[in-house]
């Protein structure tokens, strides 16, 4: 058995998969995705796992240089933008899109983690850094 970090086999495979500038995505319980992308279900009840939870986990283990937001989150969701503010340093570009455009995004991720979090636009899509 795994000793630490991400268990969840699916999530801790395409992390480990993960090359430089490719994305992945987490998001909430009602996040449309597409077909054509991987989606790693792991909600279980409305609310749990909550969106910070799993982004957490897949930070603790995945080098990120830039990150996609909703414009929106701004105002429907500060407080959750104010959570992920916390988890980035200055070294890491965000880019606020349309809620619609980043949902068009998507379609680039090498997957798509979907969360149990309901609240609006609980989103972000991750660009993968190097470590040296």
């Amino acid at each position: 058995m795994k000793k630490n970090g991400i268990i969840n086999s699916k999530v801790a495979a395409v992390v480990a998969d993960m090359g430089h500038m490719d994305w992945l995505a987490v998001g909430d319980a009602g996040t449309p995705v597409p077909k054509t992308v991987p989606k790693i279900d792991l909600s279980v009840v409305l609310g749990k796992p909550e969106f910070i939870d799993v982004l957490d986990a897949v930070l603790s283990e995945l080098a990120v240089q830039k990150i996609y937001l909703a414009e929106e989150i701004k105002l429907e969701n500060a407080a959750m933008l104010e959570k992920i503010y916390e988890r980035f340093s200055e070294d890491v570009e965000i880019d606020f899109i349309s809620h619609a455009q980043l949902k068009q995004q998507l379609k680039e991720s090498k997957a798509f983690v979907r969360t149990g979090e309901a609240t609006p636009f609980a989103n972000i899509i991750l660009e993968s850094g190097v470590i040296f």
